[in-house]
């Protein structure tokens, strides 16, 4: 969420498929954008080296598996991905060639010695603040033909070692912000990531420079707490101001907040910086002030609400997203009630929610009165009915209307091209893809489950 609350995602960074002699690295990602960014840069640490993304792993010279440690069973999933992947190992050792295994990110971080013992066929095992680290890691496992293991906090060390970006998509993440101070006693997140840290602007400014020069028109701020920003006397909002006077980027976008984080500067940003999207995602996980306090979030439901308040008076139009955990330790039929009413007294454009899941270390996982499995599972239905019901019932507000909309690729049908409005809908639009990179205005004509249709205005 993830980046708390952010929705769990696997894919594979994309690749040419045309070599030219080099070796070929599969990356799968696992989990939040922050691990899309990593994903990313680990490829363009390990292009210097030789390695061009390549979509599957059959044949592959290198796989990374980036891990998500958010979700239930996510690492099994990992050791069920690592079963499949040491027959391919063998396969190319058997062709007298090498397969080098990695895994990355919180899964890595967490379980990194038990992922040693329980899979051997893996090489390397690095964290998310040590995958700067690759290419030495390599070296030395092709010296002692053995596992190398890196799970230390450099948070610092990282970000100033990290190469340039070599491509960018029209929307581009960039990471500003790591680890999280706050903790929720749910997450792991400050046990995976560590403490908060915020990168120096300049180099930020930097990397979104060359973002734009390589074709990207939105910039998404990424942080486990990205509003906490805090460097060199800038926060998030003179952050975002001084991005927005980058002439090639149209669009500048933020995940994932803390309530408690929201400055008086940001929520006046949301008014003064044409740049800023009208699109919010602010998680508060529950309604219920007794469940909020078991949680450690730090603010009560009506905090919340007199938040959100400031906000729509900033910026009228803003689209507000949350996240939501149903069935913690205690939660009453009257707490989960609670909820109900918060979610119908704010009006989500969209939100994700999810039933409540032990983490190992985290106090939650410790506390009496877990929840039956069943008890969640109605309360997670009910409350995903209602939210539905809401982005249902935004999307069909915007038909009719003009919205710009970026347009970042082709869509699956033929002639169609795929873009987003400014609250983050995906709009699908018949047109020629010379459109692609450009912010073009489109008349909404219907809504279907998960998007918006529309045509050029």
């Amino acid at each position: 969420m993830p980046l708390p609350g952010v929705p769990n995602l696997e894919f594979q960074l994309p690749g040419p498929d045309n070599h030219c002699g080099m070796k070929k690295l599969f990356v799968k990602t696992y989990g939040c954008q922050m691990n899309a960014y990593d994903s990313a840069k680990m490829a363009d640490l390990l292009a210097p080296l030789g390695y061009a993304a390549t979509y599957a792993p059959e044949g592959a010279d290198m796989v990374i598996l980036n891990t998500c440690h958010i979700r239930e069973r996510a690492a099994e999933k990992v050791y069920s991905e690592l079963g499949r992947l040491k027959q391919l190992k063998a396969a190319k050792a058997k062709d007298g060639g090498r397969m080098v295994l990695a895994v990355a990110g919180c899964v890595a971080q967490a379980e990194g010695a038990e992922i040693v013992a329980r899979a051997p066929q893996v090489d390397l095992v690095v964290g998310p603040q040590s995958y700067h680290r690759l290419p030495e890691m390599i070296a030395r496992a092709a010296r002692q033909n053995g596992h190398v293991l890196e799970t230390d906090f450099p948070a610092l060390e990282k970000f100033d070692t990290l190469a340039p970006p070599q491509a960018s998509k029209v929307s581009a993440f960039l990471t500003v912000q790591e680890g999280c101070d706050k903790f929720c006693t749910f997450c792991v997140v400050p046990y995976t990531r560590g403490s908060e840290y915020s990168r120096p602007p300049e180099a930020i400014l930097i990397e979104a420079r060359q973002l734009a020069d390589k074709g990207a028109r939105e910039i998404v701020l990424l942080g486990q707490n990205v509003n906490a920003y805090a460097a060199d006397g800038w926060s998030l909002a003179k952050l975002c101001k001084a991005i927005a006077e980058i002439k090639d980027i149209e669009r500048i976008r933020y995940t994932t907040s803390h309530p408690r984080d929201m400055g008086d500067d940001l929520i006046a940003a949301h008014g003064e910086n044409e740049k800023l999207m009208p699109y919010l995602h602010l998680p508060v996980q529950s309604g219920a002030d007794a469940v909020l306090e078991a949680m450690n979030r730090q603010h009560k439901a009506d905090d919340y609400r007199r938040l959100v308040d400031r906000i729509r008076v900033a910026r009228g139009d803003i689209a507000l997203t949350s996240d939501f955990i149903v069935g913690f330790p205690g939660e009453s039929d009257a707490d989960f009630e609670a909820t109900l009413s918060l979610v119908r007294d704010i009006g989500y454009a969209t939100a994700f929610s999810f039933k409540y899941s032990k983490r190992p270390g985290t106090p939650a996982s410790t506390m009496r009165k877990q929840i039956p499995e069943e008890v969640k599972a109605a309360r997670l239905e009910a409350l995903q009915k209602l939210l539905l019901s809401q982005q249902y019932s935004f999307d069909d507000s915007q038909i009719g209307k003009v919205l710009p909309v970026l347009f970042e690729k082709t869509a699956r049908e033929p002639g169609q091209l795929m873009g987003r409005s400014q609250y983050l809908q995906p709009v699908h639009v018949n047109t020629d893809a010379a459109w692609i990179g450009g912010v073009v205005d489109v008349r909404i004509e219907r809504r279907t489950a998960n998007s918006l249709h529309g045509v050029l205005a």
